[in-house]
C-alpha cells in the first residue's frame, strides 16, 4: 500500500511512518497540500492520503474531486482534541488517527481503508488448481481476464500474478471501474492536460501512465460505459493513450489484467460490452470458484480472519470450536470471502470466554427480520413494490456492513443500479447508509 502523509515532520509522525512501513506500506511525506497535489498529478499516486487535522480537510477533498484524483483521505493529529477529529470526519475524512501512534490502531485503519496486501490463504483443491494455472500465466505479458462472483478474491489473484511476473519490480496499479463515476473514469485512466475541463488546473498523469513498466488492473471491467470501451481497446492494442485534452499520444508499457463478476459473453450478446474488447482482454483466463464450492478454504480462512481481527482489536487469539466451524461450513456464503470475513470479525468481538463458539457466529441474511412478520400475516400486504425493494436493498447493505459491491452481487443487480437507487433515496430525504470500503 502506498501512503502519502501531508503535514509537519514531527517526531510522532516519523514514528507513525515507521510503524506503517513496518506493516508493508510504502510511505512518502510532504509538508503541504500543493506538494501532495504535484506528486499525485505527476504519476506518484497513493492508495491513501494521511492529512494533518489542522489543514483544510474539506478543501483538500474538494480539490481532489475537482481535479479528478480518486484517493481516500484519513486525518491525523498530535494530541488533538476530540472535536477536531469529529470535524475532520464531518469534512469527509474516512477516519481519524490520533498521535502519538498506537501501532495496532494504525494497522487497523490502514487495512480498513486501503487493504491491498492480504495473504492468499488456500487449501481447497479447486483453488490450488487455479493457483497452479496462475503461476503458469504469470511470466507472460498477455492480458488476463479473471472471473468470479463478488468477494471471491479476484484482486488478490491479480496481485499474485503481478508478484510472480517479470514485472514484479514495477508498479501494480488498480482501478475499480465500478466505484468511479462514469464522468471521472476517463480522466482517471488516461489523465488530462491543464485546462481540459473546469478544475483541470494542471496536467494529471492517469493510471495507464502510472502503471507503465508494471501491471494495470481494471477491476469490474463490465461496469465500464460502452463509449469508453472503444478508447480502452485502442490503448490496449496500440500501447498508447491520449490524455483528455491532449494533442499527441503517449506510449505506455503495461500488462493488463481485468476482472468481472458478470458473464461477459452474455454482456457482449446483449450489446453492453464490446466483443473486440472482450477477446483482447480474454487472451488468458482464470475463474475463481465461489466459497461454497471451496469447502476446505472456509476453515482455513476463518482461522486466518480470527487471528487477524483479534490482533487488530487488541484481543487475545482464540480458537474456533468444532461446532463453530461446522456452522460456518453449512452456510451458503452468497457474499463469499468478504461475507466470511465480516462474520468472523463480528464473532471475534461477540465471543465470550477462551474460545469462539457457535453462539458467536452471527450468520446474517438479507431476509426480513423475524419481528417484521408481526405487522400482519403477510408483511407485504399494504406496502408498495418500491417500499419492499428499498427495504430489501437496505437490509442487504446492513448484511454486508455497507459494502455496496457485495450487496449488488447478492441482489443480482449492477453496482451502478444500486448507486442510482441509493441516490434516489437520498434525494427523497430517506436515510441511506454510508458506503464501506470494499
Amino acid at each position: 500500500m502506498r501512503l502519502l502523509i501531508v503535514g509537519e515532520h514531527a517526531r510522532e509522525v516519523v514514528e507513525a511512518s515507521r510503524i506503517a512501513a513496518g506493516r508493508g506500506a510504502e510511505v512518502r511525506q510532504v509538508a503541504t497540500v500543493e506538494e501532495a497535489l504535484r506528486e499525485l498529478r505527476g504519476g506518484k499516486s497513493a492508495d491513501l492520503l494521511l492529512v494533518e487535522v489542522c489543514l483544510d480537510i474539506r478543501g483538500i477533498i474538494d480539490r481532489l474531486l475537482r481535479e479528478r484524483i480518486w484517493v481516500p483521505v484519513v486525518a491525523y493529529g498530535v494530541d488533538a482534541e476530540p472535536r477536531a477529529a469529529v470535524a475532520a470526519i464531518r469534512a469527509g475524512a474516512r477516519e481519524f488517527i490520533p498521535l502519538p501512534p498506537d501501532s495496532e490502531l494504525i494497522a487497523a485503519v490502514l487495512e480498513a481503508v486501503a487493504d491491498s496486501r492480504r495473504a492468499l490463504v488456500v487449501e481447497d483443491p479447486a483453488m490450488l488448481e487455479t493457483l497452479r494455472l496462475a503461476r503458469r500465466y504469470a511470466p507472460a505479458d498477455a492480458s488476463v481476464l479473471i472471473t468470479g462472483e463478488s468477494g471471491t478474491g479476484k484482486e488478490m489473484l491479480a496481485r499474485f500474478l503481478h508478484a510472480h511476473s517479470r514485472r514484479a519490480s514495477g508498479p501494480f496499479v488498480s482501478v475499480n471501474c465500478a466505484a468511479i463515476p462514469e464522468n471521472l473514469l476517463e480522466s482517471e485512466l488516461f489523465g488530462h492536460e491543464k485546462g481540459a475541463f473546469t478544475g483541470a488546473v494542471a496536467r494529471r498523469i492517469g493510471k495507464f501512465e502510472e502503471a507503465s513498466g508494471g501491471t494495470l488492473l481494471l477491476d469490474e471491467i463490465s461496469e465500464m460505459d460502452i463509449r469508453l470501451q472503444a478508447k480502452l481497446l485502442r490503448a490496449i492494442q496500440e500501447r498508447e493513450i491520449d490524455r483528455v485534452g491532449g494533442s499527441s499520444p503517449v506510449r505506455v508499457d503495461i500488462r493488463v489484467i481485468a476482472t468481472s463478476n458478470r458473464d461477459l459473453e452474455r454482456a457482449v450478446a446483449e450489446g453492453g460490452f464490446r466483443e473486440d474488447l472482450y477477446y483482447r482482454l480474454n487472451v488468458l483466463s482464470l475463474h475463481l470458484p465461489p466459497l461454497r464450492e471451496r469447502p476446505a478454504d472456509i476453515e482455513a480462512l476463518a482461522r486466518h480472519f480470527a487471528k487477524k481481527h483479534a490482533l487488530a482489536n487488541g484481543l487475545p487469539e482464540r480458537p474456533l470450536t468444532p461446532d463453530a466451524l461446522a456452522r460456518l461450513r453449512a452456510h451458503h456464503w452468497r457474499g463469499n470471502v468478504r461475507e466470511l470475513e465480516n462474520c468472523i470479525h463480528r464473532a471475534v468481538l461477540l465471543a465470550q470466554g477462551e474460545v469462539i463458539d457457535a453462539a458467536a457466529i452471527d450468520l446474517r441474511t438479507p431476509a426480513p427480520a423475524a419481528g417484521e412478520g408481526r405487522r400482519s400475516s403477510s408483511p407485504a400486504v399494504g406496502r408498495t413494490v418500491a417500499e419492499m425493494e428499498r427495504e430489501l436493498i437496505l437490509q442487504t447493505l446492513e448484511h454486508t456492513l455497507g459494502n455496496r459491491t457485495q450487496a449488488a452481487n447478492i441482489l443480482g443487480i449492477s453496482i451502478r443500479t444500486l448507486r442510482n437507487k441509493l441516490r434516489q433515496y437520498s434525494e427523497a430525504g430517506l436515510p441511506v447508509p454510508p458506503a464501506a470500503h470494499a
